[in-house]
């Protein structure tokens, strides 16, 4: 049984494109600089926010290198590495294993619906057996809304018994946290984060590790101040607070909101571009997500919103 760790927010950290749609790798680079300095304990590049569906497996690569060798340290990188096949999913993350990355989060191979957990079972063992690291640490990435594939508990439970602690932790975001509570409780030796910072605090008191939220990529000073005084009278009203902004975000599309309000703060118009099939805010969503988040008293930006003409 591990030792409980503090608990953290890990971000998943948002991806630039330039006016070609390629990756801004400085811009990259600033902002997970931005985020650490902020207060978040980690970042995990090539999530859901971060498009990483669709990025290819050599952007991927570029990206993590790139931020080792400006010297983001190591175990402070959570890289998502999960893909539908099995030897590009192996690259990924022998790489990350390699480099000495905390660990790595993997998504289910999410193309074929309706798999059984045995080819799911298997899909997991061939990536950590052709990786061939015992230092490796996998993170399954539970997130059924997306790729409408779970990961269950029998699944967790084979995987650990042949695997041991190179099984290393769970994010849930399949947004129920009754799910979430029984694997924190299910799963002592695991680090269960919430996908979400609605959760935060409950994941906290249950004993999980914290949050990896897309959200965090705005906000880690409220997710911050959640962690620091959870044990403290302050702690629910913060928590209100962080979930009233996570809620405002979620009246537009998740990504592109987060998008627009990156470009505000780093006055780049650039950072709003999405690679298709994704597209930027319309007008209209701009103008929701504004007054969802000044109604949850969120200022973005000293000047608002809007980034600069």
């Amino acid at each position: 049984m591990r030792i409980d760790p503090l608990p953290e927010i890990l971000v998943p950290v948002t991806t630039p494109f330039n006016s070609r749609l390629e990756p801004d790798e400085a811009a990259f680079l600033g902002h997970c600089r931005d985020l650490l300095d902020a207060g978040a304990d980690g970042l995990a590049p090539f999530g859901t926010t971060s498009e990483a569906n669709s990025l290819s497996l050599k952007e991927r690569r570029r990206l993590l290198d790139m931020l080792l060798e400006a010297g983001i340290p190591a175990e402070r990188l959570m890289p998502g590495t999960g893909l539908c096949n099995i030897p590009e999913t192996a690259e990924l993350t022998r790489q990350a294993a390699e480099a000495g990355c905390r660990g790595v989060l993997m998504l289910p191979p999410f193309y074929y619906k309706g798999v059984a957990e045995e080819g799911l079972f298997r899909h997991f063992a061939a990536v950590i057996d052709k990786v061939g690291a015992p230092s490796l640490r996998l993170y399954l990435y539970h997130i059924p809304p997306q790729a409408q594939i779970g990961i269950g508990a029998e699944l967790i439970g084979r995987l650990l018994e042949a695997y041991g602690p190179i099984i290393a932790g769970l994010k849930d975001s399949s947004g129920d946290w009754s799910n979430t509570e029984t694997l924190i409780g299910s799963f002592p030796q695991m680090e269960i984060f919430s996908g979400s910072e609605a959760a935060l605090l409950k994941n906290i008191r249950a004993g999980g590790a914290g949050a990896i939220s897309a959200t965090a990529n705005v906000n880690v000073a409220g997710a911050r101040a959640v962690i620091d005084k959870a044990k403290t009278d302050e702690a629910d009203e913060l928590q209100a607070r962080l979930t009233a902004v996570r809620r405002a975000f979620e009246k537009a599309p998740m990504i592109a909101a987060v998008k627009h309000v990156v470009a505000a703060r780093h006055k780049d118009p650039a950072w709003r571009l999405p690679r298709p099939p994704l597209l930027p805010l319309s007008p209209e969503e701009i103008a929701t997500l504004e007054t969802a988040l000044a109604e949850a008293g969120f200022e973005a930006t000293p000047k608002g919103l809007r980034e600069p003409a």
